[in-house]
C-alpha cells in the first residue's frame, strides 16, 4: 500500500470518528442528558434613598411551580383554609355564648377623645401612629414618605368589595377611613366605662378592632352594632362578627339582646 493511500485512509478514518462523536453528542443533547449552562442571574443593586423620599413597597413574587404541584398546593391550601375558618367560627360561637347579655348603658358622658384617647395614638410603640399602621396593613402597592406615612395605595374595602385608590390629601384622604369593628360608643355603652383609661386606649387602637374601609360604609355604620348594621358584602359578615366577638371577649364587654341574636344568626352560617 502506497503512503498516499495510507494517509487517505487515515484521514477518512479520522473524519468518520469525528462525525460519529458529533452525532453522539447531538443525540445526548436532544435526550436532555447534556444541557447548556444556565444564564447567570443579573446582579441587582438598590440606590439609597433619603428618609423622606417616597418608597414603593410591593409583594414578593411567588416561586415557580409545576402544574402538578400547583394543583396539589391549591387543594391543600383550600382544605387548610376551610379547617381554619371552621375553627375560628367555632371559637366565636363559644365566646359569644360566654358573653353577658344585657341592655346597653346610657351614653351619658361619652367623650371619644377623653375616654379613648386622641386619634390616632402609637400604643404599640413602633414609631408609627395607628392609622398609618392599618393603612400599611390593609392597602396594597403602597408608597410611603419615611418609615410610617402612607402616601398612596389601593384598598379593596372588606365591607363592599369596591376598589379605592388612596391618595393622601386634604380632599382625598377621607375616601379611605379606619373603622372600629366594635364602635367606641357601643363599647362605652356595653362595659368600657368600667375599663381603665389605658385599656380603653388599647381598645381604640387594637388592630383586631380596626379595618381600613370605604368612606360610605363607615359613615353609614356610625355607632351601630350587629343588630343595626352589617357589611354589604355578605361574604365578609362572618369575619366581621368574629372580630366583634373576639374584641368584646378580650375587653370584658357585654352584648345587648338584639345584638346577641344578630351575631348568633350570622355565626350559624359560618
Amino acid at each position: 500500500m502506497t503512503s498516499r493511500r495510507r494517509r487517505t485512509r487515515t484521514s477518512l478514518t479520522s473524519v468518520l470518528v469525528v462525525l460519529a462523536l458529533a452525532v453522539g453528542a447531538y443525540a445526548l443533547h436532544t435526550a436532555g442528558i447534556i444541557a447548556p449552562d444556565a444564564e447567570a442571574a443579573p446582579a441587582t443593586t438598590s440606590a439609597p434613598t433619603g428618609t423622606d423620599a417616597p418608597t414603593i413597597e410591593t409583594e414578593p413574587g411567588a416561586p415557580g411551580t409545576t402544574r402538578a404541584s400547583r394543583t396539589d398546593a391549591t387543594t391543600a391550601t383550600t382544605a387548610t383554609d376551610a379547617d381554619a375558618d371552621a375553627a375560628t367560627a367555632a371559637t366565636a360561637r363559644a365566646e359569644l355564648a360566654a358573653l353577658p347579655v344585657k341592655g346597653k348603658a346610657p351614653a351619658t358622658g361619652y367623650d371619644r377623645v377623653g375616654d379613648f384617647g386622641t386619634a390616632w395614638l402609637d400604643v404599640d410603640r413602633n414609631g408609627c401612629d395607628t392609622r398609618n399602621d392599618v393603612l400599611a396593613r390593609d392597602l396594597s402597592a403602597i408608597t410611603r414618605q419615611g418609615p410610617c406615612r402612607v402616601l398612596t395605595g389601593t384598598l379593596v374595602s372588606p365591607y363592599t368589595g369596591a376598589t379605592i385608590d388612596f391618595v393622601r390629601g386634604e380632599t382625598t384622604s377621607t375616601l379611605v377611613q379606619i373603622d372600629h369593628v366594635v364602635a367606641l360608643e357601643n363599647a362605652w355603652r356595653t362595659g368600657a366605662q368600667q375599663l381603665s383609661q389605658r385599656e380603653r386606649e388599647s381598645l381604640a387602637n387594637d388592630p383586631a378592632n380596626l379595618f381600613a374601609v370605604d368612606q360610605h360604609s363607615n359613615a353609614q355604620k356610625r355607632s351601630g352594632d350587629a343588630a343595626t348594621w352589617l357589611p354589604a358584602d355578605k361574604s365578609f359578615r362572618c369575619t366581621y362578627i368574629e372580630h366583634q366577638v373576639a374584641v368584646k371577649t378580650k375587653y370584658r364587654l357585654w352584648v345587648a339582646p338584639a345584638e346577641h341574636d344578630a351575631m348568633v344568626r350570622i355565626l350559624r352560617t359560618c
